[in-house]
């Protein structure tokens, strides 16, 4: 048997080995990390991650080693993530609001009359010129094919929460949060004129319309309720229809531009009732007044993971002010974490505050820095 002097000695030429073998590993590493950056693409691949680890895990028999090596590829792959994330993260700087930009349009999702398009009037004025969409994806399409310069989107509302196909497009398009617009929802059951509550046999609205106004639905239980794109468009369509039978939820904007009858009034479940609108945009955005921050993290399938993250909040100081979670697509039982808090990226306590949480995540990305409009008690 070799002393253990002979023994070390061969572990130190080994290690000299890895070493140099790890330099020009994390070389090749910085130039993946630019080729991202340039490329707008995302960190973390895991399964190409998994793919190298099961592979060479294939070629080991003896079952501890396995576990050994599956430690210490998983190791390596970390420490490369964490230096991609820090080229990537270099250049994020803030580019001033300008609302006030001569000649851009303004994308959201529906037409005129809607809440979208009043939040968009409220937030950017009523000299810019707008473009109506189909569905919430639409949005996100141009914005990528720069046919607007920003798009403003509901993100949640105070009675139904978080309308999740907008923080799922968020998670997907690489754009950022630049701006939030809060107004009060007042929604109203439209008809043709002559219209009377006995004579409705259909109702349209956005899903979300419905939900909002459930105990009203709940006292007219022999209608159906029929979803349909938003509640503009569905004022619209009524009025296009001009039939007795069918009505629509939506607002008293709605019924001016398209010629409806307010049937009822303020039908919603709550009188206290308001969506959050955000504005999004290609580049990160902010000044010395934004202060709430978005990013969203995937965290390590492991004991203490969240409670690591969100410890990060106490020991900086800052007030977290939401956090809901969303499935990963085809990743069963495993979520991405979407966190609001308060902050501002030009102060060092945020930018510390950032830099653990995404030390500690298997992915994170900043969703933007910007003036929130609603108050928390």
């Amino acid at each position: 048997m070799k002393d253990l002097s002979s023994l070390r000695e061969q572990i130190n030429e080994i290690d000299e080995t890895l070493v140099k073998l790890f330099l020009k590993r994390m070389e090749i590493v910085s130039g993946v990390a630019e080729y991202k950056k340039r490329n707008s693409m995302e960190v973390l691949d895991k399964s190409r991650e998994e793919q190298i680890i099961n592979k060479h895990l294939q070629s080991i028999n003896d079952e501890t080693q396995r576990i050994q090596l599956k430690d210490f590829l998983e190791s390596l792959m970390y420490i490369s993530r964490k230096a991609q994330k820090k080229i990537l993260s270099e250049d994020v700087a803030c580019e001033k609001v300008d609302n006030n930009e001569a000649a851009y349009k303004i994308g959201f999702q529906g037409v005129a009359g809607s809440y979208s398009h009043q939040a968009l009037i409220e937030y950017f004025g009523d000299k810019v010129e707008t473009e109506g969409f189909l569905n919430f994806k639409d949005v996100f399409e141009a914005l990528k094919r720069d046919e607007i310069k920003y798009g403003i989107l509901p993100i949640e509302n105070s009675s139904t929460g978080a309308i999740t196909e907008v923080s799922d497009l968020l998670g997907e398009y690489n754009f950022y949060i630049v701006g939030e617009k809060c107004i009060k929802v007042d929604h109203n059951l439209l008809g043709v004129e002559g219209t009377e509550l006995s004579d409705i046999e259909e109702v349209y609205s956005h899903t979300q319309g419905f939900l909002q106004c459930t105990q009203f639905f709940d006292e007219h239980s022999d209608w159906r309720l029929i979803p349909y794109y938003n509640t503009a468009r569905s004022a619209e369509y009524i009025s296009n229809e001009n039939s007795k039978k069918k009505a629509c939820v939506a607002s008293k904007q709605a019924a001016d531009v398209y010629g409806l009858k307010v049937l009822k009034e303020n039908i919603n479940n709550s009188s206290n009732n308001h969506t959050r609108f955000i504005i999004i945009g290609k580049n990160i955005e902010c000044n010395e007044q934004s202060n709430k921050v978005s990013v969203v993290i995937a965290i390590p399938h492991k004991v203490g993971s969240l409670h690591s993250i969100l410890k990060n909040f106490a020991d900086n100081n800052c007030n977290m002010v939401k956090i809901e979670s969303r499935p990963i697509v085809d990743k069963a039982w495993e979520y991405f974490f979407y966190i609001d808090f308060d902050g501002n990226i030009l102060d060092a306590n945020t930018r510390s505050t950032l830099k653990s949480i995404e030390e500690e995540s298997l992915y994170f990305k900043l969703l933007g820095n910007y003036k929130s409009e609603v108050i928390y008690k």
